[in-house]
Order: structure tokens, then C-alpha cells, then sequence
């Protein structure tokens, strides 16, 4: 595998502590250990970062760790791990920051759907913005969200991949959406990809929920 360098910019302490926690859940210990070895990433064996919010973890890092998810497991069971670590990094995370609060508040509950799905990406963009280096912004469209990362920490330094990657975003999108609307799924799909070359990385979340 070939190492992506450190870039200088950086997630937050906690945003990558549950990163690799996530993915510990899943492959077990020995799984974390082989994937970090892989990733040239053999300090952070046994020692995650610190559960704070210093700006540390390099997003070089990060991509290093998402690309040796899909050269160990292959496309498919790559694609899977990720979408699950994704899932489940926004329940250990995301839905405790302030910019989620009232979610389950009565007042919230009533609101339209399409409400409650624009409060969801919105928060979720401002808080990936405010607590890491990324550039996360929304826009609406008729019948669907476009939700854009600029320095996209999950496909950092990646290059003349043939399909977009970041599919740990897809799944920490999904489960955010899921959360804000009361346990329904919403179709997320990776439009652009900086992977591919694209400037930036976008998302198009369908405003129909999936029956």
C-alpha cells in the first residue's frame, strides 16, 4: 500500500478515537492490529488518541485507514466495514454535540419530515466544520440534499480511484438521518469524489425516504 503523507489538517482527538474504537468493535483486536500494521500506522496500536477535541489526528491518517479497509477485505467487504463503522461512529458521537440537541423534543417531533432532515444535515455539516478542518456545507434541491465536503478527510491524498470511496460518510449520513426521523432510511449515494478527481466530495440524500 502506498502511504499517503501527513497533510496538516487534522480531525478532532474524538472524532478519530471512535473512528478506530468502531472499527475495533467489528474486526475484534487482532483485526485493528492487522489493519493499523497495513496502514503504516503501528503507534496507534494499543494507543487510540485521547478522548478530546485537540485537532491532532492527521486526515493523511485517516486515509491511510480507509484505504487498507478496502485492500485487506476487497471492494465489497471494505465498502461493507466502512458503512458500519460510519453508523456507528454518528451514535457514539455525533448525536451528544450540541447541534443536535432538541431532537427529541416534542416540538421537533412534529415538524415535516423534510424539516427534520435539513436540521439533521445541517447540524451534522456544522459540527464536522466547527470541530475538524473539513469544509462541510448543504444545499437543497427539488427532491434531494446535496451535502459537500471540501478536504475530505476519508479520501485525503487518493488518486485515480475508478468509483467514489467514502463510504464511511454514506454510512455516518445514513444513521444520522435515521436518528432525526424517527428510524426511517434514506437513499445517500456518493455523487463526486475527489478520489476520482473531482474538486470536492458530495452526497445526494433523496428527500423520500426509503419504503
Amino acid at each position: 500500500m502506498d502511504k499517503i503523507p501527513e497533510c496538516g489538517y487534522f480531525n478532532s482527538n474524538r472524532f478519530a478515537r471512535i473512528f478506530l474504537e468502531s472499527i475495533q468493535e467489528i474486526t475484534g483486536q487482532g483485526g485493528i492490529n492487522s489493519i493499523l500494521n497495513y496502514a503504516g500506522l503501528e503507534s496507534l496500536i494499543n494507543n487510540f488518541p485521547p478522548d478530546d477535541l485537540e485537532r491532532a489526528f492527521d486526515f493523511a491518517n485517516f486515509a491511510n485507514i480507509n484505504q487498507a479497509l478496502i485492500e485487506i477485505y476487497g471492494e465489497r467487504g471494505g465498502r461493507g466495514l466502512s458503512l458500519r463503522v460510519g453508523r456507528i461512529t454518528f451514535t457514539s458521537v455525533l448525536r451528544d454535540y450540541g447541534a443536535m440537541a432538541g431532537v427529541g423534543d416534542l416540538a421537533f417531533k412534529i415538524l415535516p419530515k423534510n424539516a427534520k432532515i435539513k436540521f439533521g444535515l445541517e447540524a451534522m455539516a456544522r459540527i464536522f466544520s466547527e470541530k475538524s478542518d473539513q469544509i462541510s456545507s448543504l444545499t437543497e434541491e427539488r427532491n434531494h440534499f446535496i451535502y459537500k465536503i471540501e478536504r475530505c478527510p476519508v479520501c485525503w491524498g487518493r488518486k485515480n480511484a475508478d468509483q467514489p470511496v467514502c463510504y464511511y460518510m454514506v454510512g455516518l449520513i445514513q444513521e444520522g438521518l435515521h436518528w432525526v426521523s424517527g428510524g426511517k432510511e434514506f437513499q445517500v449515494a456518493e455523487t463526486k469524489c475527489m478520489a476520482i478527481g473531482d474538486q470536492a466530495c458530495e452526497f445526494e440524500i433523496k428527500k423520500e425516504n426509503l419504503k
